[in-house]
């Protein structure tokens, strides 16, 4: 199914201009959530497919278990190790509330386990990431969580949910989907019923869906009080059916998420008129970050298979996310229309 020609050109509309008109930090600000004694490579492959993507800066907020390896895997990442298992989130409040003042983004779940303390901390960021109205992507473990408790997230339509096939059956359960319900309309029935917030179904073909016209949702919620009420309404759906590679690498969805992040940090940008016109939606940003992170991963993740066929593993994926991303948008988008030698 081809993206409609709206959608695409909304989505190059979100890039930020490769014309020495930007600063640093002024093309995205990206932080991960994730990374404990178990976990160190999901929240790396999110993180630094950030950068690749086209993020200035790209910081990693983890414990000081994970910290370590995390530096060692890349220096252009910012580590934080502040989620001390010995500490409670009253004493990490004031750190972290102070670190997310300096991000566009916030990615919650690659490699955040299923530990107590690592669950409070990421209860407690998602907490003050919609108190700071940032944009969130909520994978793998953060999943979970809101598997114990949907209020987290409902109504706040500046995020995006990315679950595969097992989380999306999860989800789609709790919020008391019919099961008879055909699978084309399920993504966009859980969005309404999470007042707003985009679903990224992940599969063969990724079905991306956004519906903000339910009860659940509201703009309040995502901190956009004063704003146009019909301009922020929107319900569509969209299915990305680019060839991906033949084999799913384990570390592909943290890819998904870093891509989907930048995205959203650029819209971040967009809305608070750093570049472009400012008329596109808020609460269209997360449901256009999910398409284009959803197309040029897929891109990569092809190209990548290509070039290693059965063995590719998910660093193989890294340095194709931006050729991907020029083939998806083109050599002019990427900057490889300029500059060269």
């Amino acid at each position: 199914m081809p993206i409609p020609r709206q959608t695409f050109e909304h989505l190059r509309r979100l890039i930020p201009p490769l014309d020495g008109s930007l600063h640093k930090g002024q093309s995205g600000r990206v932080g991960v959530l994730g990374g404990a004694l178990d976990y160190t490579g999901a929240p790396f492959f999110a993180a630094i497919s950030a950068l690749r993507f086209g993020a200035d800066l790209s910081h990693v907020i983890c414990s000081p278990t994970a910290a370590g390896a995390i530096k060692s895997y890349s220096p252009d990442l910012i580590v934080h190790p502040i989620l001390r298992e010995e500490l409670t989130p009253n004493d990490v409040k004031p750190s972290l509330e102070s670190l997310l003042t300096r991000l566009h983004v916030l990615i919650i779940g690659p490699g955040l386990g299923r530990e107590p303390y690592m669950e409070s901390f990421a209860k407690l960021a998602l907490s003050l990431a919609r108190k700071q109205a940032m944009f969130l992507v909520l994978d793998a473990d953060a999943l979970w969580l809101l598997g114990k408790d949907i209020s987290l997230i409902r109504g706040y339509r500046r995020a995006v949910v990315t679950p595969n096939v097992v989380e999306f059956k999860r989800l789609s359960e709790q919020v008391g989907i019919d099961p008879s319900t055909p699978p084309s309309k399920r993504a966009g029935l859980v969005s309404r019923a999470l007042g707003g917030v985009t679903v990224l179904q992940k599969g063969a073909k990724d079905l991306i869906a956004i519906d903000t016209t339910g009860e659940a949702a509201n703009l309040k919620d995502s901190k956009l009080e004063g704003a146009d009420e019909e301009k922020e309404k929107t319900e569509e759906a969209v299915e990305v059916d680019v060839e991906g590679g033949l084999k799913r690498c384990g570390g592909q969805g943290d890819v998904l998420s870093g891509c989907v992040g930048t995205f959203l940090a650029w819209g971040k940008c967009y809305e608070d008129g750093v570049f472009g016109s400012g008329d596109i939606a808020a609460s269209r940003m997360p449901f256009l970050a999910a398409v284009g992170g959803s197309l040029v991963t897929r891109t990569a993740s092809r190209r990548a298979f290509h070039k290693e066929g059965r063995g590719v593993v998910t660093q193989d994926m890294i340095p194709e996310i931006g050729t991907a991303f020029a083939e998806v948008f083109g050599d002019a988008a990427q900057g490889q229309d300029k500059g060269r030698l």
